[in-house]
Order: structure tokens, then sequence, then C-alpha cells
């Protein structure tokens, strides 16, 4: 999927989510798995990561991509010697042509650019990194190294788990609702649901982000089968949110 928000930049910027389809892995990597940590076979993987390429139009070799850690660890990224970074949740650039991707399969993919200094950011904004800051921390970042007035940062949070299916315990229900307050949690009956796309956009207004340019994508990869999802599959795939300079 692509993203209305970034509709009037197509010609500067590339960003889209993949699904799961059109790949090679089978079963229960099917088809498109873009991770190389989840028990698929790495040629497959490495194909897969060729497909998508070819889909997106980027070169396999200038793709930056994280060994996600659930961290609020971010790299800045001058080019593309490494494809791989360590320990990582977020990465940002104001590099052409080189492509960042995050991997997802609940998370939230955070996908952020500003078009007046031209630089863009790709995030996974998981529970621990969402609790962690990881939003606002990669917003400061692009201030701190590139002038990145937030007001001007155009935000889009990819398919991932929402509050219909992210059902959590009451001890983590509690912890967020020390923290951060009773709005991220719905209760229904006996259950306790998180909402951790609004908790995002609320940290991203909160760094300085205009609501309206922060597009939430409607699809909840528990609920859509054209996507993976750890928590409703366990052993699965990754889908991908790729974002690129031109």
């Amino acid at each position: 999927m692509e993203f209305q928000i970034f509709a009037p930049y197509r010609e500067t910027l590339f960003c889209a989510v993949s699904d799961r389809h059109g790949g090679v892995s089978p079963a229960p990597y099917d088809t498109l798995n873009i991770a190389l940590h989840v028990g698929d076979n790495p040629v497959n993987v490495l194909r897969n990561r060729t497909i998508l390429a070819n889909r997106y139009d980027y070169l396999s070799e200038n793709l930056i991509y994280m060994e996600q850690t659930h961290s609020a660890n971010i790299a800045v990224i001058d080019d593309a010697a490494i494809n791989k970074i360590d320990n990582c949740d977020a990465l940002i650039t104001d590099q052409k042509n080189i492509p960042l991707m995050v991997m997802i399969a609940d998370c939230i993919p955070l996908l952020l650019f500003d078009p007046v200094q031209r630089v863009i950011a790709a995030v996974h904004a998981g529970r621990n990194g969402t609790f962690a800051q990881i939003g606002p921390k990669t917003v400061a970042t692009m201030q701190e190294r590139f002038a990145t007035k937030p007001g001007d940062i155009l935000a889009a949070l990819g398919p991932s788990i929402h509050a219909c299916c992210y059902e959590v315990g009451a001890d983590l229900a509690d912890i967020t609702v020390k923290n951060f307050g009773e709005a991220y949690i719905q209760k229904r009956g006996e259950k306790n649901y998180m909402d951790l796309q609004k908790l995002n956009v609320d940290q991203l207004t909160g760094a300085g982000l205009s609501p309206e340019h922060i597009e939430v994508s409607p699809h909840c990869s528990a609920c859509d089968s054209n996507y993976f999802s750890y928590r409703r599959e366990g052993t699965t795939g990754r889908f991908a949110g790729v974002i690129k300079l031109r």
C-alpha cells in the first residue's frame, strides 16, 4: 500500500508497505517474507528481497535494514556501505537512492518525511520502542542532525495490530495507564486492549507534528490476512515498509 499523505511528493519520494503476496516462500512464511531471522530459507528470503526491489524500483545493494531489537536506538545513514545496522530500530538519511526498510509482523512501521530539508526515516515502533519514545526521539535526531522542523514532518503509520486485536494482560494495562493515561487502553468485559496507534500519534503531535500531517493505515495486521501477524500466526514472515528519496 501507498500513503495519500505522501502523494504530492511522488517525484521526490517513494514510500510503500508491502503485503505478504507475490513471493516464493512456502508456509508458514508464504509468500513474500523479507526477514532472514524467522526460520525461512535464506535463499527464498533473498529472492523475495529481489522481487520487492524490482517491484519498488530500487537497487537491492543500496537497501539498508536493521537488526530490530525493540529498542530506541537510532542510526543516521550517510551511505550504503553497510546494508544491515545491528541493534537498531530507526534509520534516518538525507541521501538519495538509499532505501530504508523496516520489517513488520504486528508492530507499527512508522515512516517519516521532511519535504523541506529532504530527510526520511523508517522506524520500528513496537510496544517497547513506543514506550521508550522512539518516534519523538527520531524526530529529535532529525532536528539535531538536519535542522528539521517538526511541523514540516509528514508521518505514515502502516498496517499493524490495532486495538481490535491487541489484547494485553492486566499488568501491562496498568503500566500503560500509569505512564501514559487511560486513553490507550480499551476495556471490553474483563479484557484489556491497547491502542498503540493512538499512543504513537499522540507522541508525534507532542513532539511538534501537526495532526493533519499524520496518516494511520486502517489495516490491522492481526485481522487482515494479507499481512503477516505474529499475534495471529506465531511462526510467520515479515512484511516491509520502505522509504526512499529519489
